[in-house]
Formats: C-alpha cells, sequence, structure tokens
C-alpha cells in the first residue's frame, strides 16, 4: 500500500531535518527517508566531531604556552582512544536524541534507500511513498581520486575511524578540510605533509587569509609541497605507504594518506532521470532562490546543491522552505549574500562577503581596504609568535562593508556579531563610532584608522 505525504525529505542530514520539522509544525504530514545515521555529515564526519578534535589541539596549544603564564609542566601526554571513545559516545547521543525529536516533531522516518519512481513516488525497499513535495537533501561524500592504489588512503570520513594518531601523514588537498585536519594531526603528534596543487590553501578565500595561514602552517612544522601532482599510492609489506607524484624521482614515505580533494553530491542513485530533474556534469542541482529545481514539487537543499556546503544554510534554507511552502509566506527564502564562515585551523579564519579582489572587480575604484595586524595580548607571554590579521572591505562614499576577514585565535567566535552587522549595512563609521571593549582582540575592529 502507497504512503502519501505532504512532504518527504530524502535524507536525514540538517537539510532534511529541518524542512521536514518546520513543515510539521505547519501541520503537514512529514517523512524522512535516511538509510544511515541522523544528523548527516555534520554530526556523524563532519562539524561535531571534528570541533572536538579541533578543541583537543587547541588544549594541545595552551599546554605549550601555559609555563609563559607561571605554570610548571614537567609532563603530559595524550591519549588518542579515550579521547575517541568519548567522541563517539557524545555523537551517538546526538542520533539518538534526533530520533526522538522526529517522533516528538510528529515525523515519519523511513530506513532506507530512496530512488525515483516517477516525479511524486519514491520506492524504498519495495515500498512505494509519495509527496505533494519532495526536497532532496542527501548531501555529499567525499571524492577519492581515480589513481592506481588510491583505496589504500582515507578520507576525512576515515580520519574518523582512526585508532591513534598515525606518525607520519599525507593530506592531499587545499581546501578547509585540509588545513582543519593538517593543523589537528600536526598539533597532536603527527608528522604532517600537506600536498597542494598550485600555490596557496583555501583558493576561493582573500588572498590575505591565504598567505597568513600558509604562514602559519609551515611555521608550526608542517610541510607544504605546491604545485604538487600525486601519480600513484602504494602499500608496502609493512603497513607504510609510499606515495608517487610527479617530478619526483623518491616517492613520500608515509603512514597515513588522506585524501581531502573536495566532496561529491550525493545523487547518483536517487534515479533523477526518472523525474527530469536537471543534474550538473558533476552531479550537483541547480536550484533557483527559492530552493526549486527545474521540475516543480521537487527541491533541494544543502550540499546536494551548487550553494554553500554549511550546515547552518542547509538549516536555514530548509526551514525557509517549509515556511513558504505550508507557512503562508510565498516570498520567504533565504538571502545568500551574507554568509559567514569559519575555517577551524590553527589559528581559525572568519571571513563574510566579498574578497578584495571580487569588491575590485565590482566595484573598481570605489574600493577602500583597512587592514591591521597585531600580536595578540595573550602572545606576550608565550613562546609562539602568532599574529591576528583583520581586514575590511567597504565600497563607495558612505564606505559600507562588504567583506570581513578574520585570521587568528578568537575569531571563529568574533564573527557572528560582526556578521549581523555586516548584512545590516553597517559602515566603517558605524564600526567607528561603536565603544570598543579594552583589551580584546575584537576591538581592533571597530578601532581600525579613519582616514
Amino acid at each position: 500500500m502507497t504512503k502519501h505525504y505532504d512532504l518527504i525529505a530524502i535524507g536525514g542530514g540538517s537539510g532534511g531535518l529541518s524542512v521536514a520539522e518546520r513543515a510539521a509544525r505547519y501541520g503537514a504530514r512529514c517523512a524522512i527517508i535516511e538509510t544511515g545515521r541522523l544528523g548527516g555529515t555534520c554530526v556523524n564526519v563532519g562539524c561535531v566531531p571534528k570541533k572536538i578534535m579541533w578543541y583537543a589541539a587547541s588544549l594541545a596549544h595552551a599546554l605549550d604556552d601555559a609555563p609563559g603564564y607561571g605554570f610548571k609542566l614537567d609532563y603530559f601526554d595524550f591519549d588518542w582512544q579515550a579521547l575517541k571513545t568519548a567522541r563517539d559516545a557524545y555523537v551517538h547521543d546526538i542520533n539518538a536524541w534526533y530520533v526522538d525529536y522526529l517522533a516528538r516533531s510528529g515525523v515519519d522516518l523511513v530506513r532506507g534507500f530512496a530512488r525515483f519512481v516517477d516525479v511524486r513516488t519514491l520506492e524504498v525497499d519495495g515500498e512505494n511513498y509519495t509527496a505533494d513535495h519532495i526536497v532532496i537533501a542527501t548531501g555529499s561524500r567525499p571524492r577519492i581520486p581515480k589513481l592506481p592504489g588510491a583505496e589504500f588512503g582515507i578520507s576525512s570520513d576515515g580520519f574518523f575511524e582512526l585508532i591513534a594518531c598515525p606518525p607520519r601523514v599525507a593530506i592531499v588537498g587545499s581546501g578547509y578540510i585540509a588545513v582543519e585536519l593538517a593543523g589537528v594531526l600536526h598539533t597532536l603528534g603527527a608528522e604532517v605533509t600537506l600536498l597542494l596543487r598550485k600555490d596557496q590553501v583555501l583558493g576561493a578565500f582573500d588572498p590575505m587569509l591565504r598567505e597568513e595561514l600558509m604562514n602559519r602552517l609551515q611555521a608550526d612544522g608542517v610541510t607544504v609541497l605546491t604545485r604538487t601532482s600525486v601519480r600513484a599510492l602504494a602499500r608496502l609489506a609493512n603497513g607504510t605507504l609510499n606515495l608517487h607524484c610527479e617530478g619526483q624521482d623518491q616517492p613520500l614515505r608515509v603512514d597515513t594518506v588522506l585524501w581531502a580533494i573536495g566532496r561529491d553530491p550525493n545523487t547518483d542513485r536517487l534515479d533523477l532521470a526518472a523525474t527530469g530533474v536537471t543534474v550538473t556534469p558533476d552531479g550537483a542541482i541547480p536550484t533557483d532562490p527559492y530552493q526549486n529545481t527545474n521540475v516543480p514539487g521537487v527541491y533541494a537543499i544543502g550540499d546536494v546543491t551548487e550553494r554553500f556546503h554549511l550546515t547552518p544554510v542547509a538549516i536555514a534554507a530548509g526551514r525557509r522552505l517549509a515556511d513558504r511552502l505550508f507557512g503562508q509566506q510565498p516570498k520567504r527564502r533565504l538571502p545568500y549574500e551574507y554568509i559567514p564562515s569559519v575555517v577551524f585551523s590553527h589559528p581559525p579564519i572568519g571571513t563574510i562577503g566579498l574578497t578584495e579582489q571580487e569588491a575590485r572587480h565590482q566595484y573598481g575604484q570605489a574600493v577602500k581596504i583597512y587592514q591591521t595586524q597585531f600580536r595578540p595580548m595573550y602572545h606576550a607571554f608565550t613562546s609562539r609568535p602568532v599574529r591576528t590579521t583583520m581586514k575590511l572591505v567597504c565600497i563607495g562614499p558612505e564606505e559600507r562593508i562588504v567583506g570581513c576577514h578574520l585570521i587568528g585565535e578568537g575569531v571563529d567566535e568574533m564573527l557572528q556579531g560582526f556578521a549581523v552587522a555586516i548584512r545590516m549595512g553597517a559602515t566603517k563609521r558605524d564600526f567607528d563610532d561603536t565603544v570598543a571593549i579594552h583589551p580584546t582582540s575584537a576591538e581592533e575592529l571597530v578601532t581600525l584608522p579613519s582616514t
């Protein structure tokens, strides 16, 4: 017997959970189809466990800094397995909470893989489900390169399965996942080599952020190989790995290779051809600003689309979609113009809006840049010369702020409030007129010298 719903979300990650729960609040009959653990990438193999590992690495830095503040620490050890056990238990608790959350919200949970039979019908393990509205929120998965021996490496998913810190790690990639895991692994004891195809990390970020992070990674002891292409990976009899690169006579000998070369949308098993939904050559689903695909009644949110691949974006887009479909808010949508994001590197990066290059391309001579660099007070007593760098990108005679780019300890927490101001159209004068909180790093953003 076919079950009918007002809305079905394919995928129990942040986007699917958000759209179904919000729609159910409006009285819609909703279901989520999910084969794995609830919470998606973020909860299980992404933001949540990664942030826990980032906290551990940050504590390691703090222990290194402690003697500068009078503490005598002759010895300390790190138990990777103990942290992994606690981390996995925490994630399991979140999974269990989501199951209860769906039940309390009145959302049905259907276990299994979904495939389209037609534009309104899904098949899961031989059972058919129909809906007036179907939301594709299947997320993405780590990309594995097509080269000999690639199966001997691990992805970011595999990182969370490690039972110990590998002594020597090669990370292939230049994006946020690569630099975040490079910082964590190096700080927790691994000898890390980062292999980049080009000259810099974080290709889409403001050049200031890219340069500063590259300098910091190398100063901390991460080996960075630029313009390096991997051609093969081989596993030796003793379990170690040889990473063969173009133009290099000798392979790089390591214990673990981690592929961080991007992610692929999970659309290949949906049988989208049965619906006529457009898919890019990479497998992503294009949408308009309202999350509509090219087929009425079929929508896409989250990492499966071409938009920002961030958990809060998927949540916000899902809730707004439900508001529009069931909450009598026909114009409700997520504005994508000013989305703040953070890279949990060491030190972290915070960014919102246009890079300097993007602003100059759009506004030419109307762009004005304010930038500062300083050593935070905290590091006046440590052996690490860690700097904080801040940049504001402003346009026009009123100097409206269209970009804010930060790197330094604490900027991950600092950015959120400034993002509100920038989204509301704040100008440099608004920042100047705000009384600073002293002594903090954040005060530098409201005390940048005016001209």
